[in-house]
């Protein structure tokens, strides 16, 4: 029977959500994230308050405000209620354990366990707070993808109480961080309930004492996905704010983090007896499960740590993401030794012993506990999130795996993709809708599949993003008065905020970490020829910026304040943008609104960049460094190149080539093909590009075919062919 390897987690609601009868499938609806990447639900619990909606956009807050009033309004409302029925029929056929999807239809002999997910950070939707940028953000669209494709998956990590830090900007640039603590019972959340029918509680052992975590479960579609919670009055009250803040800066709360996520975590399905078949790890955050795992394989006393580790090794997937060193999570040997003191004891083995798994062997004596290296040490299959990732991480890591031979690779490719549905526009969802019918979703799992969208009709095509670039101006604008407002500006220059962002004007979007590699200030960097393009006669720009700074990068939050006060200079208001507060409901209006995606990393440090791909399924055209995705994805006609394929040039010498790329693209190509218009007023030449990026890009990077990849390359070879490569597994 289809969907009997669908993972259920008995949970419960803990909200005191009271609703009437007629309207209790809400209760589904709001407690299923499916509504996330699902627009109609989205507009009816928008319907409901459009206020309240617009405050929160959760539905689970906006169903504890309603005014009961409001009920008996809605009740009688006739296409309310219609539209109502239809949404809790659409949920329901969507989950209906019998509905056929892809992974029934790719295994329909499959057997195994389900897959089990780990990841630090999960970006679902800004109204869930637990996730930093892209990496959350990819393991989110992987959790969607997997629904979506009806693969088994349970997915786990934590749930923090204040998150990432809220941004916003004082009146002379400086970024200021805010952490508001989030109540869960206010949130789509329910918690876990063990086999007794009680709170589920795991225990994670550390140096003198153990810390307790609570699970929470967000269901995500089809996947669940547990998050652990340390903030219980069980704990002492020191141990209770471990999952306050995500990426927290004191290293050895960020290791008892990690080992809540991955220890805690494998300990949380063994208490819901489920029984992975593989085990993913998403990056090295969550790297510490394979300790939790060797202990409970050895646990019988009768096998050996070597046996434990092959076997453990054989059902392990991972996913390396980024060759920069803060990516690849390390601590100091004397700290990481006081824990795996503890961990070593039920293995029967020193702590050195278990500790050498983590060392990145670069020769130096008392290694630090490399978490990239411990789980490249027990994975049975190692990927990168783009070919030139995959290739970047096979040369830094090659040495773990000397037993290979020189023509095999240590590390594959399975480049990252996007949740369409999550990031396309109302107006570029509709038209592609009327295009491709009801099938558009299933067609990205076909390289052609988007093909029919190269005959879009040029007007519709260009109504449609005009439509999404109109919306984020009034977006942007709305931002930017309460900021200038609450910096004290006066009334003359809050009017003056009406005439900012002109929809007709070419508009380059830039988004994501201020991380130093990803380079925000290449276009900074010659202010004269900036200039010339701002405010070009006739063939003006304008861009629009947003993005964090972590607390402790410095660099990165001067460049912030630096291109603040850029946008404030007299010639170059409304036409520079930073919008502050940056989260995926900013990132989705600029993807969706701009003309031109700017991606400037120091090539080769972009792991994937997947902000790109979610522009290009909009229409709006990359401009883009060779790095990441983007060397598999730039045709020569779905956007630009900035540079060449060189990596070896120095800092500065390629600062300094990447930049006069970038300036002589946007004044020779870019701007004069956007504003080169026919009799009927339409750039057809830039059209012509819209459709080649929407239909070359939106099958081949998207969350379905990444998913997809990891379940033919990766799940299933790791599930039906356990222990093939034990004798390729790299030296401890």
């Amino acid at each position: 029977m289809p969907g009997i390897h669908r993972v259920h987690v008995p949970s419960l609601q803990v909200t005191d959500l009271k609703l009437p009868t007629e309207v209790k499938g809400l209760y589904d609806l709001a407690y299923n994230l499916a509504w996330t990447w699902h627009s109609p639900a989205r507009l009816l619990f928008s319907s409901i308050d459009r206020a309240s909606w617009a405050r929160y956009r959760n539905p689970v807050e906006l169903l504890l405000n309603v005014d009961p009033r409001q009920w008996e309004i809605l009740i009688h409302d006739d296409a309310f209620m219609a539209n109502y029925g239809s949404l809790v029929r659409d949920l329901e056929e969507y989950l209906e354990p019998a509905a056929e999807t892809w992974f029934e239809g790719r295994c329909p002999g499959y057997s195994g366990g389900p897959f089990a997910y780990f990841s630090m950070e999960y970006g679902i939707h800004q109204s869930l707070p637990i996730y930093s940028g892209g990496l959350g953000v990819l393991s989110g669209d992987h959790c969607k993808g997997a629904s979506d494709l009806g693969v088994p998956l349970v997915a786990v990590g934590l749930l923090y109480r204040c998150g990432y830090f809220r941004q916003t900007l004082d009146a002379d640039g400086f970024q200021q961080h805010f952490y508001p603590q989030s109540d869960f019972k206010r949130l789509p959340l329910k918690t876990v309930l063990d086999a007794q029918g009680r709170e589920l509680v795991v225990r994670v052992p550390l140096p003198d004492r153990e810390v307790a975590a609570r699970a929470w479960l967000a269901q995500v579609g089809r996947v669940p996905l547990l998050l652990l919670d340390t903030d219980i009055a069980e704990n002492d009250p020191a141990d209770r704010s471990i999952t306050s803040v995500l990426y927290v800066r004191g290293r050895e709360t960020r290791l008892v983090q990690e080992a809540v996520l991955g220890i805690g975590g494998a300990k949380a399905l063994a208490e819901l007896a489920i029984e992975p078949a593989v085990w993913h790890v998403n990056e090295g955050h969550s790297a510490l499960l394979q300790i939790e795992r060797l202990r409970a394989a050895t646990a019988d006393g009768s096998t050996e740590l070597a046996a434990a580790l092959a076997a453990v090794r054989a059902s392990t997937a991972f996913t390396t993401h980024t060759p920069v060193p803060a990516g690849n999570e390390q601590f100091d040997h004397d700290l990481a030794r006081r824990y795996f003191e503890v961990w070593s004891r039920p293995l029967a083995v020193e702590p050195e012993e278990l500790l050498a798994l983590g060392g990145a062997d670069h020769g130096e004596p008392r290694q630090a506990l490399n978490l990239t290296a411990l789980a490249l040490r027990t994975c049975g299959y190692a990927n990168g999130v783009s070919e030139l990732n995959a290739r970047v991480g096979e040369e830094m890591w090659r040495h773990l795996f000397p037993r290979l031979d020189a023509g095999e690779t240590a590390i594959h490719a399975i480049t990252n993709g996007v949740h369409v549905s999550t990031w396309l526009g109302v107006e570029m969802r509709e038209l592609i809708s009327r295009r491709l019918g009801r099938g558009w979703r299933t067609a990205l799992l076909e390289p052609g599949g988007w093909d029919e969208l190269l005959d879009l009709g040029d007007a519709d095509l260009w109504e449609a993003h005009q439509e999404q670039k109109a919306r984020l101006a009034r977006f942007a604008r709305d931002r930017l008065l309460e900021q200038y407002a609450r910096h004290g500006r006066s009334p003359a220059e809050l009017r003056a905020v009406a005439g900012f962002l002109d929809p007709a004007v070419l508009t380059v979007g830039f988004a994501r970490r201020f991380a130093t590699y990803k380079r925000a200030g290449l276009l900074f960097s010659d202010m004269h020829r900036l200039r010339a393009l701002l405010n070009h006669p006739e063939r003006p720009m304008q861009v629009v910026l947003a993005g964090k700074a972590h607390p402790a990068d410095r660099p990165g939050q001067e460049l912030i304040q630096h291109i603040f006060r850029v946008s404030q200079e007299p010639d170059l208001q409304g036409r520079v943008v930073f919008l502050e507060g940056y989260d995926m409901r900013i990132g989705r209006m600029l993807v969706q609104g701009c003309d031109v995606w700017l991606n400037t990393p120091r090539r080769p440090l972009e792991a994937s960049g997947t902000s790109g791909q979610k522009a290009a399924v909009n229409g709006c055209l990359n401009l883009s460094v060779l790095d990441g995705w983007w060397p598999e994805g730039f045709d020569g006609g779905n956007g630009w190149a900035i540079g060449d394929s060189r990596s070896e040039l120095e800092k500065e010498q390629q600062d300094h080539r990447d930049a006069n790329s970038l300036y002589t693209s946007l004044e020779e190509e870019v701007a004069p093909t956007f504003y080169a218009r026919d009799a009927a007023g339409l750039p057809t030449a830039w059209l012509a590009m819209m459709k080649r990026s929407i239909a070359s890009i939106g099958p081949r990077f998207s969350a379905s075919r990444m998913v997809r990849d990891y379940v033919e390359k990766a799940y299933l070879e790791l599930a039906e062919q356990a222990g093939r490569r034990d004798d390729l597994a790299p030296g401890a």
